[in-house]
């Protein structure tokens, strides 16, 4: 006797995708509410002064507050979607397996907060299929937090997050930065290129790391354009998500698709994207 698998139909597979987004609905305060206790351990940590005196001090550092974040972030996680798999490698690059994955960065911009500034946070982004579906941004020191799960808006709160409505690149505020230290010098004469092109065409530039705290902003309207020269998922997927909900625009530099396999990053208001495109596509 043979069994015969019928193929889904319109209606079974609209209703899965419905109780998909249910699930990832109930799911978010659950992942918020990790972030925000791996937060308060971070503040634990934080400090102005100066304390750091060589790179080997300044890596050590980092590895310490990344592995308290994650002990904070980890478990809560795992627990709430037990199916999902965990990418080990934060500066991992390129797509995942089938299936859905927790993409997170513990300290997101963890170069600045052992160091004393604060432009650092916590992010965690559900990756089903390649795709960000759902992610939360949270900054303990303000103890702002930003949210997007995919076609249901992006938000700061509650309140709902939008592009800019900006339509001329010669009134934009755009960003750049490094995704990692000891980029090669490939990508370093990339990013040179980019900043001297981009600043004949944009009003002023911005180049820092993070690159979510950038596209947080992007999100929000504050911000209009974002490019980077990287292909690392934990520090991309969460604002992509953020600012595509947002109603901007996420490409490649060549105004291409982005995924998880794209070479280098580009997130813009939408009347500014064309724009962006034809200045970033000058970079060789």
């Amino acid at each position: 006797m043979s069994t015969r698998i019928e193929p889904m139909t319109d209606h079974a597979a609209r209703r899965d995708k419905s109780a998909a987004r249910a699930e990832d609905e109930s799911l978010l305060p659950l992942v918020v509410a990790a972030l925000t206790a791996a937060g308060e351990r971070l503040v634990g940590r934080f400090s102005t002064e100066p304390r750091l005196g060589s790179r080997e001090e300044v890596f050590a550092a980092l590895a310490a507050s990344d592995a308290v974040s994650l002990e904070a972030i980890r478990e809560p996680l795992s627990r709430a979607r037990p199916g999902a798999g965990w990418v080990e490698d934060e500066l991992g690059c390129g797509p995942l397996p089938p299936g859905e994955w927790w993409v997170t960065d513990t300290v997101e911009g963890n170069i600045n907060h052992v160091h004393g500034m604060t432009d650092w946070c916590v992010t965690a982004t559900l990756v089903r299929d390649d795709e960000p579906v759902l992610t939360a941004v949270h900054l303990p020191l303000s103890g702002d937090t930003y949210t997007a799960r995919k076609g249901a808006g992006a938000y700061l709160g509650t309140r709902r997050l939008r592009a800019s409505a900006k339509t001329k690149l010669d009134a934009a505020f755009v960003g750049t930065g490094q995704a990692r230290p000891d980029e090669d010098r490939e990508t370093h004469r990339r990013i040179g290129e980019s900043v001297t092109a981009m600043l004949g065409s944009a009003l002023v530039l911005r180049v820092s790391v993070p690159a979510t705290l950038q596209l947080i902003q992007v999100a929000a309207g504050r911000m209009d354009v974002f490019w980077q020269y990287s292909k690392i998922r934990s520090g991309l997927v969460a604002g992509a998500l953020l600012v595509a909900e947002a109603g901007g625009a996420v490409t490649d530099t060549r105004g291409d698709r982005w995924t998880l396999a794209s070479e280098d990053f580009l997130a813009a208001a939408p009347q500014l994207h064309a724009g962006a495109v034809g200045v970033l596509s000058t970079v060789r």
